[in-house]
């Protein structure tokens, strides 16, 4: 599988380490989009990829499927024209939290946008349950280290944030993007619950999910360690987007 990656932060030179680097037979990164070419020019002899800076020649090139591993702003204004003509996946979920970019991804003639499951889990379990309206209740709680959500010092735990998961991707951007596919996987943001916990004894993200209705209840929790090449960026978050497009190039689905 030819991939074509948008963008080379920790998660894309994640991915050209162990796709490109260490010989994954079945996957190869081939083509990256990038904004200053002399910054990322050397990606093209490390890892025998050919760099553009031109959306429509980078679009253009060999490949299979798109994985956008940039940021947010760069996702809403490149995404529209991407999902034109390649499969992709988003690795900035967190757009989806605009209603238009939503409805243009989700249109019959869009080709297919997949949605890696980043720093949470159990989200089939959460597709499953909502099947014929068998789901009626999820519950997100988070606990992050209190320094990366607010300014002030707190001793204690100190719940930042209480309510639907719409108005908590509006006052922490950053911070609720897993809050984003929960919600898509299950009731909609207007529907999600979101408890927000700053902890300053937390030395990790502890996301627990909380889901119940006609199918029965769930309880699930996910302590994440962070990427060792980037302390804010989650192991699990770049390991879901290297599974998923493992899975894509395997004859055997497993919970799809």
């Amino acid at each position: 599988m030819n991939i074509g990656l948008v963008g080379s932060g920790a998660i894309g030179q994640y991915l050209l380490k162990n796709i490109n680097k260490n010989s994954n037979g079945d996957l190869n990164i081939t083509s990256v989009f990038v904004r200053n070419y002399d910054k990322y020019k050397h990606l093209e002899e490390q890892y025998n990829v050919e760099l553009f800076t031109d959306l429509s020649e980078f679009l253009a090139a060999d490949m299979d499927i798109v994985v956008e591993a940039a940021n947010v702003e760069t996702s809403k204004e490149l995404l529209p024209d991407i999902i034109k003509v390649k499969d992709t996946i988003l690795i900035s979920i967190g757009a989806l939290a605009d209603e238009a970019l939503l409805k243009t991804v989700s249109a019959k003639d869009s080709k297919t946008l997949h949605l890696p499951s980043g720093g949470i889990g159990g989200l089939d379990l959460v597709q499953n349950a909502r099947a014929l309206g068998n789901l009626d209740k999820v519950t997100l709680t988070t606990r992050k280290p209190a320094a990366s959500l607010i300014d002030e010092a707190v001793a204690v735990e100190t719940v930042v944030f209480e309510g639907k998961a719409g108005d908590a991707i509006d006052k922490f951007p950053k911070n609720m993007n897993i809050s984003i596919i929960l919600s898509l996987a299950g009731l909609g943001i207007d529907k999600t619950n979101v408890v927000l916990i700053a902890d300053p004894a937390a030395d990790k993200n502890t996301h627990t999910i909380n889901i119940s209705g006609g199918f029965g209840d769930a309880e699930l929790t996910i302590s994440n360690n962070p990427l060792p090449e980037n302390p804010k960026t989650s192991a699990l978050a770049a390991l879901s987007v290297y599974a998923t497009l493992e899975r894509m190039s395997g004859n055997v689905k497993i919970g799809n």
